[in-house]
Parts: C-alpha cells; sequence; structure tokens
C-alpha cells in the first residue's frame, strides 16, 4: 500500500484558492489575515489532516523547541526518574524531549546524536553508553554550536557541563560501613574501567580498603556490564574461592539483585554469612528478602538541575560562559543486606 500524499500549505491554499503566503501567515495568527481566513484555514487543515513540519520550522526559526536526551536505557528506575524531572523543568519552559536510548552500544549512541542533529535540537542532555571511548560523535555536537550537558556518565575530556554524584566517595562510604559490620574480605563487582564512573567507583574501594589496612586482592575485583545475569555469573565464580569474600559490594543494584538470587540458591545466609551492598537504590531493592542496601543517586535532582542547565545556556548570549561541573554527595540506605 502507497503511503498517503502529506498535505501542505499549497493544498490548503488550493481548496480555499487563496496563496499558500496568506495560509501561513493564517497559520501564525498574523493580524494582517482575516478572523473569517483564519477561521477557514483552521478547518481546511483539519479536514486535510495538515501537520506541521517542524523541521522546516525549526531551519527558519533556528530554534525548535527540543531537546534531545540519551539515556542507556529506559528500563530503569534512576533513568526514568531523571527523564521525568528533567521533562517537568523543560515543558514548563515551553520544551519538548525527544528520548532516545543507546541500549549500552556505541554504535546506536552515534546514530542517535546523528537523528538528533538531524532533527535540529536546541541542545543535547546525555549519559554515555558502556560501550564508549571515541567521543568524536560528542564532538560533533560540540562543533554544531549545541548546548550538550552531560549527567551520571560522562568524560573530563569533553569539557562540558557534568551532573552527577560523588562515586568516588560513595565507594568509601560502602566500603566503611561493611568494614564497621566487621567485614575484611570485601568483593566488588564493578563496572568497566573505561566509564568514568566505574573507574572512580573502584578507585574509591581501592583506597578505601588502602585506609583500613585491608589488602588489595585482584581475585576479588571483577569488571562487567552490571547486569543481572552478571551479577549472578561473578557471584558464582566468587563462591568457587577458597577464600570467599565475607562481603560484596555490586556497582550496580542489577547486578547485586543477580548476586543475591545465587546466595540464596545456595543457602548462603545474608547478611549473616555474606554481606551485600548494591547501587542506584531500585525499587526493588525494598521489596526483595533480604532488601538491599543501596546507594540513592539523587535521581530527581540530577534530572532537574541538567534541564536548568540546558536552559542557563539558550538564555545567555555569551557562548564562552563558565562550565558546571555540579556533584552530588551520595546516600546510603542501609537494608537488611547488611545489617
Amino acid at each position: 500500500m502507497a503511503n498517503k500524499k502529506r498535505t501542505t500549505l499549497k493544498d490548503i491554499a488550493s481548496e480555499l484558492n487563496i496563496s499558500p503566503a496568506a495560509v501561513s501567515k493564517a497559520m501564525h495568527n498574523d493580524s494582517r489575515i482575516s478572523e473569517k481566513t483564519k477561521k477557514e484555514v483552521k478547518r481546511v487543515a483539519k479536514k486535510l489532516n495538515y501537520q506541521p513540519n517542524h523541521l522546516a520550522s525549526a531551519l527558519r526559526k533556528g530554534k525548535s523547541n527540543l531537546v534531545g536526551v540519551i539515556v542507556p536505557r529506559t528500563n530503569s528506575n534512576f533513568f526514568s526518574s531523571v527523564l521525568e524531572n528533567m521533562e517537568a523543568v523543560l515543558n514548563k519552559a515551553g520544551y519538548n524531549i525527544i528520548i532516545t536510548q543507546s541500549n549500552e552500544s556505541f554504535e546506536k549512541e552515534c546514530k542517535n546524536i546523528d537523528t538528533l542533529l538531524y532533527t535540529q535540537v536546541d541542545g543535547i542532555i546525555a549519559s554515555m553508553a558502556n560501550e564508549t571511548v571515541d567521543l568524536s560523535h560528542y564532538e560533533k555536537i560540540k562543533s554544531n554550536g549545541i548546548p550538550l550537558i552531560l549527567f551520571d556518565r560522562g568524560e573530563n575530556d569533553l569539557n562540558v557541563d557534568y551532573v552527577g554524584i560523588n562515586d568516588y566517595d560513595s565507594s568509601h562510604i560502602i566500603v566503611e560501613h561493611l568494614v564497621e559490620k566487621g567485614c575484611k574480605r570485601i568483593a566488588h563487582i564493578g563496572g568497566y574501567r573505561r566509564t568514568r564512573i566505574f573507574n572512580n567507583r573502584i578507585r574509591g574501594y581501592v583506597d578505601a580498603l588502602k585506609k583500613n589496612n585491608l589488602p588489595i586482592d585482584d581475585t576479588l575485583i571483577v569488571e562487567s556490564s552490571l547486569t543481572l545475569e552478571d551479577g549472578r555469573l561473578e557471584m558464582e565464580k566468587l563462591l568457587q574461592l577458597k577464600n570467599r569474600p565475607d562481603a560484596v559490594y555490586a556497582a550496580s543494584d542489577n547486578a547485586a539483585l543477580g548476586a543475591l538470587q545465587v546466595l540464596n540458591e545456595n543457602q548462603i545466609k545474608v547478611p549473616n554469612a555474606i554481606r551485600l551492598v548494591g547501587f542506584g537504590n531500585e525499587p526493588f531493592t525494598s521489596l526483595v528478602s533480604p532488601s538491599i542496601t543501596s546507594v540513592d543517586q539523587h535521581s530527581k535532582d540530577i534530572g532537574r538541575i541538567a534541564a536548568e542547565t540546558f536552559l542557563n545556556h539558550v538564555s545567555k548570549d555569551d557562548i564562552k560562559q563558565s562550565l558546571n561541573k555540579i556533584i552530588l554527595d551520595a546516600e546510603l540506605i542501609v537494608r537488611d543486606s547488611s545489617k
């Protein structure tokens, strides 16, 4: 079946026997056009199912009132909460958002950026994919003169605005908590070091062990994509060690949940035998048994601040305005898995 032809201003003009320019002026409520003509134009536009070409309009005005947002995934409470609060601020200021997800794929992230640039968005707010190492596609945004704000995951090399939590200190807080509970062999199921936030979490973990005079055991430090499946796999490996850990700190709640499943299946009591801490404070952490201790990432604040940072950019004419690096303090939510 052939695609139905898109209705244009010319089609409306032809129906009313007036010029396309007059139709355009009527659409934009021009005072030079009579109320009778405006009413007729709107009637015919509705009859012909006319949809404005926002891309063409953005090219004419140099402004689309659209903000592109890139997240690694939308099926995360953290990212969905960030999006909800970001959208609330931007909608109030007259902007709509276009949400894309990379699914942790570098290639998909590049395509998302190309699509958003083609759509003439007024700015891009992004959290990087796990696979991202080459930053040239983000440099493309900057070279186009479009405001770029990174949140949660971002690289210092880009020299752009950033909003996130203190990942390094978060690991210190977690390790200190577990040491206070008497733990001496604390394993870390981490993300990949190539991603700044996960590298900071690993560095914080290692430095916190040193601070507490605990040995650094490479067999207790693993890198992964931090999925539930990764949590299961890495927990199974840790249980096979001759000298098992007495605590596990997973850099995501999904990985922590996978680890908890394996511990429960092996009838290993949590927290009696092994204490467990996650990261992200996903809703399920308070619902599983035992409930999972986790770090709250202040998703509401991150979404709001990222949006406000974009609005601050577009409200100023000075391109060389100072950049914002907003780092929020993390909060440890202690639950049954580590008490």
